[in-house]
């Protein structure tokens, strides 16, 4: 199939932290006549930097890495470089991260075990101006509520997932202890959990944190 109406190569840059999955994607992507991938990125940082250099079509960005994480280089690609569109490929298939990179500008979310016929034909498609996105996980973010937590309890949650104590967390954000506990508390609220550790586990099944 042609990328355009104009015969052009789409030009593709990938953005995985896994070397592995980075060469396996780019491997198939560049067997197709029309796609040609001129970049990699091993974390959301390089990613931009490569975009702003680069100026890529289309560029493939995995969610979770370390640093900048896929949803915030997202953001930064779409500001620095307007005619990249973004189709984000991920293992995590949560409805909480579908809304996220969608928010930030993404043009489509599909998961890793894709066939590679169906993942080119999904980069023709958000090269052309649509929007790809994943079915299943489409239908199940339809009827999954938008983030409730706010961007502090979203911090906290993210520092009470590794066990801190409630201090430790005061300690990093610089809150007190009892404004850290507030935090927490709403958050167990929010996400209908019984304590903390069980908010943490809801709010990172449904992309939350």
């Amino acid at each position: 199939m042609s990328a355009s109406s104009d015969g052009a190569v789409i030009r593709l840059l990938i953005a995985d932290d896994q070397a592995l999955v980075r060469g396996a994607l780019g491997a198939l992507l560049d067997l197709e006549p029309d796609l040609a991938v001129v970049g990699m990125a091993a974390d959301g940082a390089e990613a931009v930097r490569l975009a702003e250099d680069l100026r890529p079509d289309v560029c493939l960005m995995d969610i979770q890495m370390p640093g900048m994480d896929g949803v915030e280089a997202t953001r930064r690609i779409r500001e620095a470089s307007p005619a990249t569109r973004v189709l984000v490929v991920t293992t995590f298939a949560r409805p909480g991260y579908l809304r996220s990179a969608l928010d930030s500008g993404a043009s489509g979310f599909i998961v890793k075990d894709t066939p590679a016929e169906q993942l080119a034909e999904a980069v023709r498609r958000v090269h052309s101006g649509l929007r790809v996105l994943d079915p299943a996980l489409a239908a199940e973010g339809l009827f999954d509520g938008a983030n409730p937590l706010s961007e502090r309890e979203r911090q906290v949650l993210r520092l009470a997932a590794d066990g801190r104590s409630a201090a430790a967390i005061a300690a990093e954000v610089f809150l007190s202890a009892g404004t850290v506990r507030n935090h927490l508390s709403a958050a167990i609220g929010k996400t209908g959990a019984a304590n903390r550790a069980q908010a943490v586990r809801i709010a990172l099944d449904k992309g939350w944190i």
